[in-house]
């Protein structure tokens, strides 16, 4: 393909296709109040924002690592049609709107919810509006991340090496833990990082199933879209900070996930 010549008018359509998404990015480099950065990231409520995001972010890749990692294992050694419906609800997320998503999560852990009634009568635990749903809602929408690169790491996995330790006299735990989650690290350390980057700028799931509170479900998308209305330049400073991290996670996973030699 690099020694054929693209026809002139894909390359006019690619070119404004890259436009595309190049004038939305310059618009928001152009109009960021540089002057007012440093104290627009050190200013309090920017602080604590940022604070949550990571914790409630951070929180939500380590169950993801918890429950994907299993997840993605089964889903490798399953076939046929069990495999496909498991498969299609993991990844159900990724195309689902957020905000659907977190009228799901209402309906299933809410005080009247499946779950959630169940839990507030013999508990009294209420989990909507509060951090723990800001870290559900942020798993929800970012585990399959995790799910599906672990998933095409253990089937690009050699199984000799699997059966090589079974033949030594390896079983169960310990194949797993000395010869398949080693050969897995890359596997994982892309697909944690993508959830957690995912986890870090989610938006409509939080509002809908945690809310808009300060110093406890106000993560950093939530605070620019409240911002956006009554302070603007405060609104582009976090959204510059959403588009760094970003930017540099996919930089530095170009290699593993995009495919660039």
């Amino acid at each position: 393909m690099s020694g054929t010549r693209v026809p002139a008018a894909l390359v006019a359509l690619a070119g404004l296709g890259l436009l595309f998404f190049l004038l939305p990015l310059a618009g928001l480099l152009v109009r960021a109040p540089w002057d007012q950065a440093v104290a627009g990231i050190t200013a309090p409520e920017t602080v604590t924002a940022l604070g949550l995001s990571l914790f409630c972010s951070l929180a939500a890749t380590v169950v993801s690592l918890v429950l994907g990692i299993p997840l993605a294992l089964v889903l490798a050694k399953t076939s046929g049609s069990l495999r496909n419906v498991m498969r299609a609800l993991t990844t159900l997320p990724m195309v689902l709107p957020p905000v659907v998503g977190g009228v799901a999560l209402l309906l299933a852990f809410g005080r009247r919810g499946l779950v959630g009634s169940l839990l507030d009568q013999a508990f009294g635990i209420q989990i909507p509006f509060t951090t723990a749903a800001a870290v559900m809602a942020e798993t929800f929408v970012a585990m399959p991340f995790l799910v599906i690169a672990v998933e095409g790491g253990l089937r690009s996995l050699d199984p000799r090496y699997e059966e090589a330790a079974r033949a030594l006299g390896a079983r169960g735990w310990m194949v797993f833990a000395r010869v398949t989650l080693p050969l897995l690290r890359p596997a994982i350390f892309s697909g944690a990082v993508l959830c957690w980057a995912r986890a870090l700028g989610e938006f409509g799931a939080t509002i809908t199933f945690a809310g808009n509170f300060p110093g406890r479900t106000q993560t950093v998308p939530v605070a620019v879209y409240v911002a956006l209305e009554t302070r603007p330049d405060s609104a582009i400073i976090l959204s510059l900070i959403l588009l760094a991290v970003s930017l540099a996670i996919l930089v530095g996973l170009r290699d593993r996930w995009l495919g660039t030699p």
